[in-house]
């Protein structure tokens, strides 16, 4: 499969990512301040998240986000986030619904790990189960949001009384069909369209449509590694 963008098509998203990411920074920086003023008024713990992920050419960087859980979740939980996990803060759950804990992840776009649109980035544990084909996601750059992002937005709802391992597998392998038909087609246009499609959801937080298999939500941790499951397909605090 190739998918390298022409040099002209590469930059002109880049320039795009740049513009648009330093442009939300500056402008939403008092929100900014604000949010990271109330996580770590509200509950003991750093304000960032800082999780490993796996980005383009399967190099691993750490994504940020604002923390909304409290510290040392991984430790006296489960790696998955379900609805009302109790280790979930209060400003957290406001953070995740509204996904405001995801503007900090625009500090990885200008330092070019991410792109405002491309495959949501995994954690380590799982990449070693993805195919030949699967693993194509991986010559571009992840992105804060994509089709898939937009299709499993309420993951948290679809994950409730289910195990990671019953649920996460075959999701991911819809996840990455999803990723794949994306880079397809990609262009800046669709690009600019899936970033609209990102804000209507957020802001209209429509029932989503059923997907055939749930997907999961894990805690703010580098994750535990799956058990592997035979014949089986296949957010994090994402």
């Amino acid at each position: 499969m190739q998918l390298n963008l022409p040099p002209q098509r590469f930059n002109a998203k880049r320039f795009f990512d740049v513009v648009i990411s330093g442009a939300v920074l500056v402008l939403l920086s008092p929100l900014l301040l604000f949010m990271a003023f109330a996580v770590k008024t509200t509950s003991p713990g750093p304000v960032f998240f800082m999780g490993k992920r796996i980005g383009r050419g399967g190099i691993a960087f750490h994504i940020i986000k604002f923390r909304t859980m409290v510290k040392n979740a991984e430790r006296i939980g489960s790696t998955i986030t379900a609805e009302g996990d109790p280790r979930v803060t209060r400003i957290g759950r406001f953070l995740r619904r509204t996904k405001l804990d995801e503007f900090p992840t625009l500090i990885n776009i200008l330092k070019g790990e991410m792109s405002l649109v491309g495959p949501r980035p995994e954690t380590p544990p799982w990449i070693p189960l993805y195919t030949p084909q699967e693993r194509n996601v991986l010559l571009v750059q992840p992105g804060i949001t994509s089709p898939a992002t937009i299709q499993y937005r309420h993951e948290e709802k679809l994950l409730a009384g289910k195990t990671i391992e019953e649920a996460y597998p075959p999701i991911m392998r819809d996840k990455l069909r999803i990723e794949l038909e994306y880079l397809q087609t990609r262009s800046l246009m669709g690009d600019l369209k899936i970033v609209a499609q990102t804000l209507l959801a957020i802001v209209h937080r429509h029932t989503p449509e059923q997907p055939l298999h749930h997907s999961h939500s894990s805690c703010e941790s580098t994750g535990t590694r799956p058990r592997k499951q035979p014949a089986t397909r296949g957010r994090n605090e994402r």
